[in-house]
């Protein structure tokens, strides 16, 4: 039967300062490593920086081109899956527009003058009334996925089984596995397309960004401040799960507004007991044996609004 991972690290960004390398040595990564660049999409192959990095003993799964031999393959099974990715986007579509609508009121009854016991009772009704939502839309999209499985049963299809068996082989061959970063919703829907989850064996997964994002139970896309106008977050689906009740959160430096005590607040409550953990370039926590080690630097979302960072070796 399949292990789960030896452990799991998430890290922070790494593209100007890469630490991959020194936390695998750390973690006595000295082999061979598959790596996962589906998120760059058509440059899933321009991985050479990375290969460089990892001493030249990376072996690249290539999942985004593997689906699009698929897709050409098997048409059949493209026109529903592009179907069923046309119904999820729809889903998203609706959830978003009543979830900004719950945000807003959640912002408005915040700030309301009342008897702070009032104001409390008021501002806890408004975060169950979120978290309600967010969780009816997980459901939503695991529904769909579900069907889609059970009618088309994929990974008994000739044209992914090939594929499957091939990433097994490799990742058999592997000490670890590294998920990178990129689009993240291209990166989950290829991790899932494909099964990896049931594929690890044991290996140590490193995943950095979209690829931390996209191994933990929810994947939330969250930007406070982006170009557009006011940010809202807002969960996309479920992840892979190897890291359970965390809620990974990379790029804070530029994507929250940590000195926002009511934004802060409404993240760790709507979320909990998921941890919000905020992953700054150079830091990692690691999931092992039921256990997460905090790096130094590792910023934690607290429900009364305040950001903690950890010192290093804390164990949560």
């Amino acid at each position: 039967m399949p292990q789960r991972p030896r452990a799991t690290v998430l890290l922070g960004a790494q593209r100007f300062d890469p630490t991959l390398g020194a936390v695998m040595a750390a973690h006595g990564v000295d082999g061979p490593v598959a790596t996962i660049t589906a998120g760059w999409q058509e440059r899933e192959s321009d991985d050479q920086e990375l290969h460089e990095h990892l001493g030249r003993r990376s072996v690249n799964l290539h999942l985004y081109e593997r689906a699009g031999d698929v897709f050409r393959s098997d048409p059949e099974l493209h026109a529903a899956h592009r179907k069923r990715q046309e119904v999820l986007r729809h889903k998203q579509d609706f959830y978003r527009i009543r979830l900004e609508h719950e945000l807003e009121a959640a912002q408005v009854i915040r700030t309301r003058a009342a008897p702070p016991d009032i104001l409390a009772e008021e501002h806890a009704a408004s975060i169950a009334s979120i978290r309600e939502l967010d969780a009816w839309h997980l459901a939503q999209c695991a529904r769909v996925r579900d069907a889609f499985d059970e009618k088309w049963r994929p990974f008994e299809r000739r044209s992914i089984v090939r594929h499957r068996r091939e990433i097994e082989q490799v990742l058999g061959g592997c000490q670890a596995l590294a998920i990178a970063g990129g689009h993240v919703a291209v990166l989950l829907n290829r991790l899932m397309f494909f099964g990896l989850s049931e594929l690890i064996d044991g290996q140590t997964v490193f995943a950095w960004t979209a690829g931390a994002m996209a191994v933990c139970e929810r994947v939330v896309l969250f930007h406070d401040a982006p170009a557009q106008g006011p940010g809202a977050a807002e969960v996309l689906d479920n992840g892979l799960g190897l890291v359970p009740n965390v809620v990974a959160l990379p790029h804070p430096e530029t994507r929250l507004m940590l000195d926002d005590s009511g934004r802060v607040a409404t993240m760790a409550r709507r979320f909990a007991p998921a941890s919000c953990v905020a992953l700054p370039a150079r830091t990692h926590i690691t999931w092992a044996d039921d256990t997460l080690t905090l790096d130094a630097g590792i910023t934690m979302l607290c429900a009364d609004g305040t950001p903690s960072t950890t010192p290093p070796a804390e164990v949560a």
